[in-house]
């Protein structure tokens, strides 16, 4: 079975179970500042795990696109990935965790689905520490499934325990489902340190809700969300025990292959710079072609930039021949671009996204490539002239050259080993985590809390946007969309279409139209209705986003009818006043409004 066919299957059985098939959210989060990539399909739907109604019921089934940052460095073995494709069905307070284990089992063993052997799957539950029992519970279900019990190990929160997406929420204990990829007898015995035994599908029972003081407390509602990795799920059904060489990867490994005249696996270099590329390149065309993002020293932007100028230095690793010329970056055989343009063939028809946004995806992927190039280009001048003032390279020295040019210690330390000189990567590593430390204090400072946490402040912030949203089109006109929030409990950031700075006049008519529905004390209504009824009642949304068959339509008197998953105040008085603090230009064409209440 391809990608497609497995991702295919996988709706369907669901779909015969009672659940609702509901599309992908966006890779950047829409309403959430805790988090800078959806990392999981758990994360667009915080709010229905916490009691909102969803407009499909109670049983869902999605294909997550997913980003994870923190696996940048782990990336280079066989299933590692930034970018992945998360399979989940969720259950909001219906079923829990007899049914989700069974269909769990069911889908990977039944001829008529994936078709796995019963032999080869092992089980691991949660073994219960202070705040949460002992999972004997799920553990009794894969007994009656007929896993003995050699293959069922009980492992600590840090194996078994999923969530919360923030500081807060709900999580709870899970159950992973491994299976024996290579092609010989598995062993009686279940070890999760062997990784042999490939991890395939994960239940996550969401019991309990994190509080700010770090305990936990039980879910009125439970939940349960499960997730299975797409490529790993890929590998396993195809017979391989690593993922690159299942039809995701292949086409990329090949062009590698044939530009570098180097065989995948004929080193342990060579594969993992493979691996980085093929991975890296991939994940930086699915951001891209969200069209939100371009690479940048900030945020998202930064993360894109780092997967991308790691493609490039990875690609120099493989011998591929790189060089800068007056008008542009000459590239053998287009290079970036023709890796980027494998990814978009690949996903064309299921990803229409890919295709749309193909000419700005190439532009962006050049222009960075060329960037880099540059930098490499001063990055080396630079180290020319600290090595002939001081006829060495100090871990100083290597922290400049990446913090004030992006030059990557790993080429510090290439040009200095041709020259003789050994650069002290442990010395470096401390100066890198000094300035990560302060990276990570800033943004903690920066998202203390977002919508995720349902925190009163940061609901009756994101209710003030739909006004402010209504309020701009109002004084400025109709083109004033939305292109993108942000709230934190301190404050709301709103980003909006408009060629030109807003005037000091308009400002103060925006803030003072938004604070007269304020203290008028309109309800905030919700309603569910399918996409055409909502774009017949006028409601306005994000068109460029999926959405389901149904959706949440919240209206507040006259003034504004938005799709939107929420939550809101019931009434517009409980917001407060109502204060822009700065107006600001962030794009062509994209100006940017930061307001508080007070």
């Amino acid at each position: 079975m391809n990608h497609k066919e497995i991702a295919q299957k996988f709706l369907d059985f669901f779909k015969s179970k009672g659940h609702t098939i509901i599309p992908s959210a966006s890779l950047i989060p829409e309403n959430d500042p805790t988090v800078l990539f959806t990392t999981a399909g758990m994360h667009p739907l915080v709010p229905f795990l916490l009691g909102q109604p969803h407009p499909g019921g109670k049983r869902l089934v999605d294909n997550q696109k997913s980003l994870r940052t923190d696996d940048i460095e782990e990336v280079g073995d066989a299933v590692h990935h930034t970018f992945f494709f998360m399979l989940g069905n969720w259950s909001l307070g219906d079923y829990f965790k007899k049914e989700a284990i069974e269909w769990s089992h069911e889908f990977l063993t039944d001829k008529k689905w994936l078709g796995l052997d019963k032999k080869r799957i092992a089980v691991s539950c949660f073994a219960g520490d202070k705040d949460a029992p002992k999972d004997e519970e799920a553990a009794s279900v894969w007994r009656k499934l007929g896993i003995p019990e050699s293959r069922i190990a009980f492992l600590p929160k840090k194996d078994n325990w999923w969530g919360p997406a923030g500081a807060t929420g709900p999580c709870g204990p899970d159950t992973e489902m491994f299976y024996w990829s290579p092609n010989t007898p598995a062993p009686e015995k279940f070890d999760s340190k062997d990784k042999r035994w490939v991890e395939i599908w994960n239940d996550v029972f969401m019991q309990y809700s994190k509080n700010q003081d770090a305990t936990f407390t039980p879910l009125k509602q439970k939940n349960v969300d499960t997730g299975m990795g797409l490529e790993r799920a890929c590998a396993v059904l195809q017979g391989f025990d690593d993922n690159y060489k299942t039809e995701l990867f292949a086409p990329i490994i090949a062009k590698l292959e044939h530009l570098s005249n180097k065989k995948y696996g004929s080193s342990p270099a060579v594969t993992l710079s493979m691996r980085i590329i093929a991975d890296h390149v991939r994940a930086s065309v699915f951001v891209l072609a969200e069209n939100k993002v371009t690479p940048s020293n900030v945020e998202q932007g930064y993360v894109l930039r780092r997967l991308l100028r790691r493609s490039v230095r990875h690609l120099r690793e493989l011998g591929i021949n790189i060089s800068v010329e007056a008008g542009g970056v000459s590239v053998q055989k287009g290079c970036m671009k023709g890796l980027a343009e494998i990814v978009i063939d690949i996903y064309r028809n299921e990803c229409p996204e890919l295709e749309k946004n193909r000419g700005f995806i190439i532009n962006e992927i050049n222009s960075e490539q060329f960037k880099f190039m540059q930098t490499i280009e001063h990055g080396i001048a630079k180290f020319e002239q600290i090595l002939s003032e001081k006829k060495a390279i100090s871990a100083t020295d290597a922290f400049l050259l990446y913090q004030s040019f992006g030059f990557p210690l790993e080429m510090t330390a290439e040009l200095a080993k041709e020259r003789g000189i050994t650069v002290d990567k442990q010395e470096f590593e401390k100066e890198f985590e000094k300035h990560q430390e302060l990276s990570r204090k800033g943004a903690e400072q920066k998202f203390k809390s977002g919508l995720a946490d349902h925190s009163e402040k940061t609901i009756k912030l994101h209710t003030a946007t739909h006004l402010l949203h209504a309020a701009l089109r109002k004084i400025v006109g109709p083109n004033a969309t939305q292109k993108g929030s942000n709230i934190t409990p301190e404050r709301l950031r709103f980003d909006f279409n408009s060629p030109e700075k807003l005037t000091p006049e308009q400002l103060k008519q925006v803030e003072a139209l938004v604070n007269e529905v304020i203290s008028q004390g309109i309800e905030v209504q919700r309603e569910e209705m399918t996409m055409d009824q909502a774009k017949k009642a006028g409601a306005l949304g994000l068109f460029e986003s999926k959405y389901g068959e149904k959706v949440s339509v919240y209206t507040i008197g006259t003034f504004s009818k938005e799709i939107c998953t929420g939550p809101h105040v019931k009434n517009t008085r409980e917001i407060g006043k109502f204060r822009i603090q700065k107006e600001e230009s962030i794009a062509a064409g994209v100006r940017r409004i930061k307001a508080v209440i007070e």
